[in-house]
């Protein structure tokens, strides 16, 4: 099975808008589906990048995780506010990629084609409820296995021992859903090392379609609202990413949005203003152990390794 190995990032991809420098993907739920069947069906190993606002302004203040969005097979526009901006834009037919639509949607089809699903992250009672839920849906879905990870830093042997037992139930898809930045450095560390065609990091998806974690109403979900029900129902834990992703990314979004003269929007990219400091931009830390999430550098070699 062919390996596709990340590259030094380059300019964006002409299927993308550059919004804040990372390339997001100019798709609907379809072309998603699309993309995922035919890689399964070339056997070539891929990730996706769902994202959404605070992935973005993760990616602005942390190169190696911009790099690795910009070098995924895909980054589905996840928030309201990236469709927007892409159909600003030029890109008219970008749609919300929701990765609990998407799970769903690929949750149908694995049901028909054959595929097999592995569920990677989460707590052991959202795993058993997240198979419970699909399966019932769709009672042909054939579920490879699931694993759930200790909240601590894997020593060398524990993740050769999920990487072995990843491989071993052979899926065709792997769901990772361990919440960003942090699945998104799992997934490039170990492009190579799962031989699955497709990882796809889902966040909080295992959680809504598990029914542990309520969703936002349609119409705040539609309307860009949905960072707002996320903070009511969880405060303590929300109140500083949304402190500075929500005005933070309308700062950069206005303001570069304006600065592009309206006969240009197409050519332009919303990434002209400075990066916001880093006072504003608290990091996320290893849960308990303060440590903060790093890419392996062995994922981005320099040019001389290569």
């Amino acid at each position: 099975m062919e390996s596709r190995q990340l590259r030094s990032a380059g300019p964006i991809r002409d299927d993308r808008v550059d919004i804040l420098g990372v390339g997001v993907s100019s798709i609907n739920l379809d072309d998603a589906v699309e993309t995922i069947e035919r890689w399964i069906g070339a056997r070539t190993r891929n990730y996706v990048c769902i994202t959404g606002v605070h992935g973005l302004m993760e990616s602005r203040r942390d190169e190696r995780l911009r790099r690795i969005h910009n070098e995924a097979g895909m980054v589905t526009p996840d928030g309201m506010p990236l469709v927007w901006l892409s159909r600003l834009l030029g890109k008219h037919r970008t749609e919300r990629v929701y990765s609990p639509d998407l799970m769903r949607k690929m949750t149908a089809v694995s049901s028909q084609r054959g595929y097999r699903q592995f569920y990677y992250g989460g707590s052991e009672e959202v795993a058993d409820k997240l198979k419970q839920v699909l399966v019932n849906a769709h009672p042909s879905l054939e579920v490879a296995g699931a694993l759930c990870p200790p909240f601590h830093e894997l020593t060398p042997e524990e993740d050769q021992a999920v990487v072995d037992a990843i491989n071993a139930a052979r899926p065709h898809i792997v769901w990772v859903g361990l919440s960003t930045p942090k699945q998104e450095f799992w997934m490039v560390e170990h492009l190579g090392r799962i031989a699955a065609p497709v990882m796809v990091g889902v966040g909080a998806a295992f959680d809504f379609l598990a029914g542990t974690k309520r969703q936002a109403p349609l119409w705040m979900q539609r309307n860009g609202l949905e960072w707002l029900f996320r903070l009511c129902s969880e405060p303590r834990r929300l109140w500083r990413r949304y402190a500075y992703i929500v005005p933070g990314f309308t700062i950069l979004a206005v303001g570069g949005a304006i600065a592009c003269p309206v006969h240009r929007l197409r050519e332009c990219r919303i990434h002209q203003l400075p990066m916001i400091p880093t006072i504003f931009c608290p990091r996320p830390t290893a849960r308990g152990k303060g440590k903060r999430w790093t890419a392996d550098r062995r994922a981005f070699p320099s040019q001389s390794e290569r």
